[in-house]
């Protein structure tokens, strides 16, 4: 048998940095986290072959000790927590105390750091965990940490990095949600010289929004701001038709760190579920706020996973949450007859400042802020200035000399303005609503085309709505307060219809006897494995009953204890649809009103059960601009 040994010190540590440092990306967290934990109000983050050649990572935070700097190295040496029982009180995004020797023990580390009450700073330089360099330097307040050559001593994990353009694009995705993380810190992405985005640190987090994901999206965006028993969402919800074909777009932060969660990804989709179409998900930017005794960040090295003391209460209030304030907006999405052209600014290039040169830096911030403010409907170029003059006020400069300084970027923001110009105000959707009973009276219906929609002229807007998905919905909502009120009315079948289960057939049956009860089936046993069926819903129109019951059996059957009342509520909406008025179907003017009157009615009229929309909108002013009367 061969000798048990203790290994040495420096083959653990590059074991051990395998649990925290995979790839760059792994190294851009673990620096910027840390930068935030300094109290940073801006930091710049620079890569050049993906983060593979050079990482530089520079923020304006407190700084770090000169005494304190190596230890700092040290593995599981942490100023964020002292013992165990503080994990149950974590507030900072890092803590184990892992990331710098992780990182020190496979690469070429440089930092340059002091702290504000300091003259001067210091300068270390650490190599696959040997230490190079200790010097006394002249540095500005903060942190820059300078990581070259990653896994050069580790040639084999090296090997299994993918191509520079592939993991610089995992750290850029990583920094965009890390700025929406954090809307109130400055942050600059660069990668191989060239700036990739830049926020002001102004707070609002539908500009850092804007910056990062683009005009269109920040114009199609529903604010939410929900809070319940020490447990708050706010952020923003992207309208269902900002939908998308995968998660990748659900982007959520638990106490300011981004993660992934079944939880939160299941209640959000849960509360979006009436509205958008099956495999197909919302676009989101959310903020969760949770008692820190509620959550439990330590469950793996990369912090990307949280538990929930009581996971199910989480995902039925965010459910809610989501559902509630989608509810309050008007949800018709508008059609445009125009093409949309891609809007491009091309600004100069110009040598990136040093990362807190004030005065140039603050020049690029302004720029910035007057591209965004130029993209809203109602601010105009002198609001804009006067705001630029807020940004000199913060940063310590006097207003006349900000103003000056603005001739020299003239050029550049009146190009924006001209490029971003917006189309006239339209009615806005969310201040009036159409399906409201107060403006049933301004309601012209003009007539069926193809029988199947109906166009409604309505003020400056015209109405496009699907007849089926219109009245499936109706039929829906029907059916479903029928079910909550367990009104659900059956109609008796004679002679009653003989089914022969299977023994796990048998055991869904009699586990949820009750549901089978409550959608209006009656069933009894009938000896040995055979059932008698005698009483099914009404409304069934164009499904067997059989088929119907068979139907609710399979699904609890393939997914028993896993949603069950949703797979309920699939059934009820296929039953909607077969009993719903098709599309090629002449209807009257009467039974249109009448099926308008009930829309009026629910609380979500804009999405039949499937998420498809039941009505859409086209502006006066996208007609015209079609017919050339608006060049």
């Amino acid at each position: 048998m061969a000798k048990i040994e203790v290994l040495d010190s420096n083959t653990i540590d590059k074991i051990a940095a395998g649990e925290v440092v995979e790839k760059p990306l792994s190294v851009v967290k673990e620096l910027v986290e840390n930068a935030l934990d300094s109290d940073a109000t801006a930091i710049t983050v620079e890569i050049k072959g993906g983060g593979i050649d050079m990482i530089r990572v520079t923020d304006n935070g407190s700084g770090i000790e000169g005494t304190q700097v190596k230890n700092a190295f040290m593995r599981h040496a942490t100023s964020k927590i002292r013992t165990v029982d503080d994990l149950n009180r974590v507030t900072s995004l890092g803590f184990r105390g892992e990331a710098l020797s992780s990182i020190a023990a496979v690469a070429k580390v440089e930092v340059v750091t002091k702290t504000k009450d300091k003259l001067t700073g210091v300068h270390y330089v650490i190599e696959g965990a040997q230490e190079r360099l200790f010097e006394e330097v002249g540095a500005p307040d903060g942190t820059t940490f300078i990581v070259r050559n990653l896994f050069f001593n580790t040639p084999v994990r090296r090997k299994f990095l993918k191509q520079a353009t592939t993991e610089g694009g995992y750290i850029i995705e990583l920094m965009e949600h890390i700025a929406m993380s954090r809307p109130d810190v400055s942050f600059k992405l660069m990668v191989n010289g060239n700036v990739r985005f830049h926020t002001s640190g102004n707070k609002d987090l539908k500009e850092v929004i804007y910056r990062i994901h683009g005009k269109e999206v920040s114009n199609m965006l529903v604010e939410i701001d929900y809070e319940r028993e020490g447990f708050r969402i706010y952020g923003f919800l992207g309208k269902p038709t900002l939908n998308r074909s995968s998660r990748n777009f659900e982007t959520y932060f638990v106490n300011g760190r981004y993660i992934k969660s079944n939880v939160i990804a299941k209640g959000i989709e849960e509360g979006y579920r009436q509205y958008l179409m099956q495999h197909k998900f919302p676009f989101v930017v959310l903020h969760f706020m949770i008692q820190t005794d509620s959550v439990d960040v330590n469950v793996h090295p990369t912090k990307m996973d949280v538990r929930f003391t009581e996971p199910e209460l989480v995902g039925q209030w965010i459910a809610d949450a989501v559902c509630e304030t989608l509810s309050q907006k008007e949800m018709i999405p508008e059609a445009f007859l125009t093409e949309d052209v891609k809007e491009e600014i091309v600004v100069k290039k110009e040598s990136t400042p040093e990362p807190f040169e004030e005065r140039r830096t603050t020049q690029y911030k302004v720029v910035e802020e007057m591209r965004y403010e130029a993209s809203r409907p109602s601010t105009s170029t002198e609001s804009s200035l006067r705001q630029s003059a807020v940004w000199s006020r913060v940063l310590g400069q006097e207003e006349d000399d900000s103003l000056k300084n603005l001739e020299g970027t003239k050029t550049v923001i009146k190009a924006a303005e001209h490029i971003l110009v917006e189309k006239p105000v339209q009615l806005d959707l969310f201040e009036e609503k159409m399906l409201d009973i107060d403006n049933r009276q301004q309601y012209k219906i003009l007539g069926q085309i193809f029988d199947t929609y109906w166009i409604i002229a309505f003020k400056d807007k015209m109405f496009i709505v699907d007849q089926h998905a219109a009245h499936e919905k109706v039929k829906y909502e029907r059916f479903m307060k029928q079910f909550h009120e367990k009104t659900v009315v059956s109609q008796s079948l004679n002679p009653p219809i003989i089914l022969s289960l299977s023994g796990k057939e048998e055991q869904v049956l009699k586990d949820y006897f009750h549901v089978f009860a409550e959608l209006g089936f009656e069933v009894e046993a009938f000896g040995g494995n055979e059932y008698a069926l005698r009483a099914v819903p009404t409304d069934l129109y164009g499904l067997s009953e059989k088929e119907m019951f068979i139907q609710v059996l399979d699904d609890l059957l393939d997914n028993s204890g896993l949603g069950n009342f949703a797979l309920v509520e699939e059934k009820i909406a296929s039953m909607s649809c077969k009993a719903a008025v098709k599309g090629n179907h002449a209807m009257s003017f009467a039974e249109m009103e009448t099926l308008i009157d009930e829309l009026l009615t629910l609380d979500n009229p804009y999405n039949c059960p499937h998420g498809r929309p039941t009505i859409i909108s086209m502006s006066k002013y996208e007609i015209e601009k079609k017919f050339k009367r608006i060049v």
